[in-house]
């Protein structure tokens, strides 16, 4: 069973939705569009901004680059907290830490923001690392977030050992490109039909059983 447990941060750790969505509807409007449905702005929950905003918005890069600094305005700001961890999330962590399991977190979340919201909210002290993108780099991949944490772990050459958890297609995708097994997880903000069709080797639905999961192969 595995040993490194790589946990996405937006839909697997905290319920963020709120925050990313309204400061996508803050970039859009400082761009003169609106956008009054903030659930169908969940779209933009987990994977890399400039990436949603071309492929969901049909802007140009340039245009999409503008976005992600408009965005960036807000959420720096206000939308990073507007934010919670999963309940029973805590604990879980507590466990697996106490099982010996080494923990991380692989975030395309630029990775000054993951830092600060895991230390807002007390979870920073359960991980060994901790990587989010860089954000002067946007199209950093969630496989080259992967490749950065398994480096400082040392288990470039031991990714049998290794999963990444997270709740969309990015994670699982992600994961594959790095060599690594991928656990979904549908209480964040992906569908059970987006991450097996990406091809993630287990799908769960709550905390709960996520963590019964994981203790099954100790």
């Amino acid at each position: 069973m595995y040993q490194v447990l790589l946990f996405d941060l937006d839909g697997t750790l905290t319920a963020s939705g709120e925050g990313i969505t309204r400061s996508v509807q803050y970039a859009l409007r400082k761009l003169g569009r609106e956008a009054e449905d903030l659930k169908a702005l969940e779209v933009f929950v987990g994977p890399p901004l400039l990436e949603q905003f071309v492929r969901y918005c049909g802007m140009s890069e340039e245009e999409a680059v503008k976005g992600v600094h408009y965005y960036r305005e807000r959420y720096n700001v206000t939308g990073l907290f507007e934010n919670r961890p999963y309940e029973g999330i805590k604990e879980m962590l507590e466990t697996l830490n106490g099982k010996g399991y080494t923990l991380g977190v692989a975030s395309s979340k630029p990775d000054g923001l993951v830092k600060r919201i895991l230390e807002h909210f007390g979870l920073t002290g359960y991980f060994q690392e901790i990587v989010g993108s860089d954000p002067d780099k946007m199209k950093m991949s969630k496989a080259d977030v992967i490749e950065i944490i398994l480096d400082r772990l040392g288990y470039r050459d031991r990714r049998e050992d290794v999963v990444m958890i997270g709740d969309r297609n990015q994670d699982v995708n992600g994961a594959r490109q790095a060599g690594v097994s991928c656990i979904g997880v549908t209480y964040g903000y992906g569908s059970y039909e987006e991450l097996s069709e990406a091809g993630a080797d287990k799908i769960v639905k709550s905390v709960k059983e996520l963590e019964e999961y994981l203790l099954k192969g100790q």
